[in-house]
């Protein structure tokens, strides 16, 4: 029996800008995947018509001039839209390039594009919980794939093909071993609770360890090293709490306040959503808006009896 052909679309875009509502692809570039294997490819540059912000150039650098006779988002978006067709899209941070695209189909077409979104910072994830990181550096590096021109769309895009059928097969393995797991949910259940409170008390026997240690040095202890060569050692830090309201004028004079301080984007976002603003504050803050990420999660709710 012939095997199916499974076609999908891997891709990546640079944009003008973080926020997909104001800002405009410079480039696109795609790969066709059937089977896992590389058969055609489309990139173009694009001529955004606006602005190109300059935190934007310093990541991708595609500048003004690059892209001064390259096509119109109105003369690229056909053959765009031609090259993906009905298949999934592939990207990592699928929603990114997925909304780019669709807000401009919506301006040049006047419809939305409705492809299978397949993020694969998400399966990522899903496969190596584990790791600190799960950009596309850290997908090719797990993967042993050489990622070549990085922040340039096809070379973003190569990386990502190459790593994906990899990642793809042991998703696919952990999603077969879940969909078997379902008819035991309740029970597993049970054990995730169990299983966490027995983390929650290995935290506190080690919390219970830590404790001893620091009263050993506070008495004059000297490092310990164990047979496997690892050191206990002990630090003190100092730290200060500061006026912000006298340092921020220095913060802004050198270029240090958006290091300085980061921002509470969930307070931000129940302030949007709440009723203490005006409408007009609303909406500035809403078009301060730019990268748009995706979470999911599950949540114990704990029996209060």
């Amino acid at each position: 029996m012939a095997r199916k052909k499974v076609i999908e679309i891997v891709l990546d875009t640079e944009t003008t800008g973080l926020d997909y509502t104001r800002e405009k692809m410079v480039e696109f570039a795609a790969l066709r995947l059937e089977n896992g294997k590389i058969k055609d490819e489309f990139q173009t540059l694009i001529n955004p018509e606006q602005h190109i912000r300059k935190s934007s150039i310093a990541i991708h650098g595609i500048t003004p001039d690059m892209v001064v006779d390259a096509p119109t988002e109105a003369e690229a978006m056909p053959k765009i839209l031609e090259f993906i067709g009905d298949y999934p899209i592939v990207a990592h941070n699928a929603i990114f390039d997925y909304t780019f695209i669709n807000e401009a189909s919506k301006r040049v077409f006047g419809k939305e594009i409705s492809n299978e979104r397949i993020d694969t910072q998400q399966m990522f994830k899903e496969v190596y919980p584990e790791l600190d990181a799960h950009g596309l550096n850290a997908l090719t590096e797990k993967f042993k794939v050489e990622l070549k021109d990085h922040h340039r769309a096809m070379g973003d895009t190569m990386g990502l093909a190459l790593a994906y059928p990899k990642l793809k097969k042991l998703y696919l393995q952990k999603f077969d071993w879940e969909n078997k797991q379902l008819d035991n949910v309740e029970y597993l259940f049970e054990r995730f609770l169990r299983i966490q409170q027995t983390v929650t008390t290995l935290q506190s026997e080690l919390q219970d360890l830590k404790s001893v240690f620091k009263l050993y040095f506070e008495q004059g202890g000297k490092p310990i090293t164990s047979q496997e060569g690892d050191m206990l050692i002990y630090n003190s830090k100092q730290s200060f709490g500061y006026d912000f309201n006298t340092i921020k004028p220095i913060l802004e004079e050198i270029g240090a306040l958006e290091k300085a301080t980061k921002l509470n984007t969930g307070f931000i976002d129940r302030l949007v959503h709440g009723h203490s603003l005006d409408e007009e504050k609303r909406e500035i803050i809403k078009n301060a808006r730019q990268e748009l990420t995706e979470t999911r999660n599950i949540q114990v709710i704990r029996n209060k009896q």
